[in-house]
């Protein structure tokens, strides 16, 4: 799981000084971005607690510090978030087992009420599959049956799915950008709960099997995921193309209701017809 001195680090190596508002004359630099003792200064703090802040030997760091370090690091909404998530919890320290999730009622309820021809997913912290209506499953489901999400072992993981197993490159066709999407979004769900040891243990399966993975996380980007395009080869349906909407879930916060709607009159035809074929036809990809 990452901590506030790596996440540091990183952005103090991307941004230059030039970035950043400081003249360098042209002289020579051994670092590739900004060096601390410049960091420091931009921000307002000494050079010894922001050194100590890398190392992670300064405990927390206040409210007024972490926003003075964002705006020197030039960071967007989501990366500040992430940011202040890492200071937030910098003075803890071990893993925990999590309570197992359960959908909440209220969600099910609205589930139930969507167009039984709109796919939609229902997905937990880790993105476990809590739900989904046929819809979905006929889209996404793969080779897991359709009560898979009701028993907690067994629950698609969709970045497992999606990272270690092949026939995902042959079902996204914009495999590349979504990867970006889910190792972004997952680094910022670790910063939100950095103790969480299950987490942790799928971030470290999927990192050993997938380099492409701990490739991509090693960037140290960290996205939200709200919406994007996904373009599919689906083997029953054929080429299609939706789009997905994440409703979030006051009462669950953890919890994201993905929504999927067909881009143009070809998927939805294609959609249609998928959804027309008996359930035992569609197993998906």
């Amino acid at each position: 799981m990452e901590r506030l001195g790596a996440f540091l680090k990183n952005r103090r190596d991307r941004i230059t000084p030039d970035e950043a508002g400081l003249r360098t004359y042209g002289t020579s630099r051994r670092v590739p971005g900004l060096r601390r003792e410049e960091l420091a200064q931009l921000a307002g703090v000494s050079v010894g607690y922001y050194t100590r802040l890398e190392q992670g030997l300064a405990g927390s760091a206040s409210e007024q510090v972490v926003d003075a370090l964002a705006r020197v690091l030039r960071l967007d909404e989501v990366e500040s978030a992430h940011l202040r998530n890492l200071a937030r919890q910098s003075g803890r320290s071990g893993l925990s087992e999590p309570p197992s999730e359960s959908p909440d009622a209220r969600v099910l309820a609205l589930l139930a009420a969507l167009d039984p021809a709109t796919p939609a997913v229902l997905l937990g912290r880790r993105g476990d599959i809590l739900h989904w209506n046929r819809a979905g499953h006929a889209l996404l489901g793969g080779d897991f049956p359709f009560g898979a999400p009701q028993d907690p072992a067994r629950r698609p993981s969709v970045p497992r799915t999606f990272f270690l197993t092949p026939s995902a490159r042959d079902l996204y066709r914009n495999w590349s950008e979504l990867a970006e999407i889910h190792v972004g979004y997952l680094r910022l769900t670790a910063g939100r709960h950095p103790t969480d040891a299950r987490l942790a243990s799928l971030l470290g399966e999927i990192m050993m099997g997938s380099d492409t993975f701990a490739d991509m996380w090693a960037t140290g980007d960290v996205r939200d995921c709200t919406t994007a395009t996904m373009h599919l080869q689906h083997p029953t349906a054929g080429a299609l193309s939706v789009t997905y909407q994440v409703w979030l879930q006051p009462d669950s916060l953890d919890h994201r209701l993905e929504v999927y709607t067909p881009n143009d009159p070809g998927s939805a035809d294609a959609l249609r017809k998928l959804l027309a074929m008996p359930a035992a036809d569609t197993p998906g990809p």
